[in-house]
């Protein structure tokens, strides 16, 4: 039995960065799938003052970036990465940009059911995909429902506050702990490995940690 080794996640759903960094790591585990990690996803929100219906899509650029050709130029480096990693973004189809704490807390019930990976795919899908509003319940809890949860559960639960403080406190200590952007990886509670890592430098890390523990990735 291959020995297990932690990979923590800080990633926001509304972060491309976070979206083209999973499609690099993904394509790196598939090409070892005896690799030794078990992943867990946590919250860090890119703009956690944003109202909590979230803001108008273009009103955002024009106060992040001075407005769309700011836009233009901060996002072109994201725009040709993906384009590099096979993804196709729709910023033009995005009309708002959500207040995240929500998707947080749908990642975080969708860990308790075993299912963070699907939900985390899935709201990358809806947003840069799709240009859907996940700060909308009904589009969360139809998030959810496509992964096998119960919608009418997760409906129910993103109307209450369940989870908001704790999604708050762990985006905090993330930040205590110096994370400053996402993606940020935690190999093994110690290694941390910033940014949109390349599926040849997963390889790498992958190939070192089960050469460590013993196992062969050829097995």
């Amino acid at each position: 039995m291959t020995q297990t080794v932690k990979l923590d996640i800080m990633s926001d759903p509304i972060c491309p960065w976070c979206y083209i960094g999973k499609t690099h790591l993904d394509k790196a585990l598939a090409a070892v799938p005896n690799h030794p990690f078990v992943i867990e996803w946590h919250p860090f929100q890119l703009n956690p003052d944003l109202p909590d219906e979230g803001m108008d899509r273009r009103e955002y650029l024009e106060r992040k970036f001075g407005g769309k050709e700011g836009a233009v130029r901060a996002y072109a480096p994201v725009v040709e990465h993906a384009e590099n990693a096979g993804l196709k973004i729709d910023f033009e189809g995005m009309t708002r940009t959500p207040n995240t704490l929500d998707a947080h807390r749908l990642i975080h019930w969708a860990g308790i059911e075993g299912k963070q990976n699907a939900v985390v795919d899935a709201l990358f899908h809806a947003y840069f995909v799709e240009a859907r509003d996940f700060g909308d319940h009904e589009v969360l809890a139809d998030i959810a429902d496509s992964v096998g949860m119960d919608a009418a559960v997760v409906l129910k639960l993103l109307q209450s506050d369940a989870d908001r403080e704790d999604i708050r406190t762990r985006d905090t200590h993330s930040r205590e702990m110096g994370v400053n952007s996402v993606p940020t990886y935690i190999v093994a509670n110690q290694h941390a490995v910033p940014g949109a890592q390349p599926p040849e430098l997963w390889g790498k890390v992958i190939d070192e940690i089960m050469s460590q523990i013993g196992t062969s990735s050829a097995e």
